[in-house]
């Protein structure tokens, strides 16, 4: 496929996303910016060397000017969450980080489809979607589409079934008002707990899932695995360059990433993470998903908690 995708940002996300990326069809030309000059001439060469397993690539340390006709930015700068640190802690100063971005790549890039990745994610994509000038559909950030992963995986682990049998979503904010909407989980069309029931009546050794537990482990994973080996880098990079893919597709697809909220679920002026769909012209619109009123509640507290943080930054 003859796409372009340019990275902002060589750290480890941004790295591994580049490296993921370099052994997929989706892209013939990866750029890859980061003010650290010698750090990204050492992941393209790292990377480009390994690229003599595929068909042929072009992956470059470049400039701003170098993302002209990108197809796809993806902006990963930002420092770093720290063990014990919150996502929202990091925001202040990842949005300065991304206020002095801003300007330099959508002048070389006002066409491309945007996908935020730093955190906060949800305060990164309102930042980018009210400073850039893009239009909001170009504007997406990679929201609950990792926490989504995690869920699912979860849910496969504990019922010992394949990912690709579950539907299941986290709404909300990446971080920790985020929530599982359960009403609608389904396992191979059955709900969770209908689903418990079937496999016991088939003689399958299910225990009852304790949701309060699943939503903690989905919540807390990644502050789990900053503690143990100081980032994480290899799911998110996985689910990016999934995103990637359903942007450079034929066809829509649905996934839960965070975008401009204009009344959906009775939330305004917000990014978050609901049903979104999602395709070669970016975001369509937003997929209505059937709630009861405390999983409504919930999206909306954590849009007010995003809209708290929001309204002590400086933009």
């Amino acid at each position: 496929m003859s796409s372009k995708i340019t990275i902002i940002g060589a750290g480890s996300v941004g790295s591994t996303i580049a490296y993921t990326l370099s052994g997929m069809d989706i892209t013939s030309e990866i750029v890859m910016i980061d003010i650290n000059k010698e750090k990204v001439a050492g992941e393209v060469m790292d990377i480009e060397q390994g690229t003599c397993f595929r068909n042929p690539i072009s992956i470059k340390a470049g400039e701003y000017e170098d993302a002209k006709d990108s197809d796809i930015v993806i902006i990963t700068s930002g420092i770093a969450r720290k063990p014990g640190q919150t996502r929202l802690e990091l925001t202040q100063t990842n949005v300065n980080i991304l206020k002095d971005i801003t300007p330099e790549i959508v002048k070389a890039a006002p066409n491309a489809i945007y996908i935020i990745v730093s955190n906060p994610v949800d305060i990164m994509t309102y930042v980018f979607a009210k400073i850039s000038g893009i239009p909001e559909n170009r504007v997406i950030g990679s929201g609950t589409l990792l926490d989504t992963a995690r869920l699912r995986f979860g849910l496969s682990e504990h019922f010992k079934v394949a990912q690709k049998n579950i539907h299941a979503y986290v709404f909300g904010e990446h971080g920790d008002t985020s929530f599982i909407p359960w009403t609608g989980v389904y396992i191979s069309g059955a709900s969770v707990d209908e689903y418990c029931e079937l496999m016991q009546n088939i003689g399958k050794d299910v225990e009852k899932l304790d949701k309060e537990a699943m939503l903690k482990y989905v919540q807390k994973s990644g502050g789990q695995i900053i503690a143990n080996k100081g980032a994480t880098f290899y799911a998110v990079a996985n689910a990016v360059c999934k995103l990637c893919e359903i942007v450079l597709s034929a066809s829509d697809s649905i996934a839960t990433v965070s975008s401009m909220m204009h009344g959906e679920y009775g939330i305004e002026d917000v990014c978050i993470s609901t049903l979104t769909l999602v395709g070669p012209n970016g975001i369509q619109g937003k997929v209505p998903m059937r709630m009861n009123k405390e999983e409504t509640a919930k999206l909306k507290a954590s849009a007010d908690a995003l809209k708290a943080v929001i309204a002590q930054i400086e933009l």
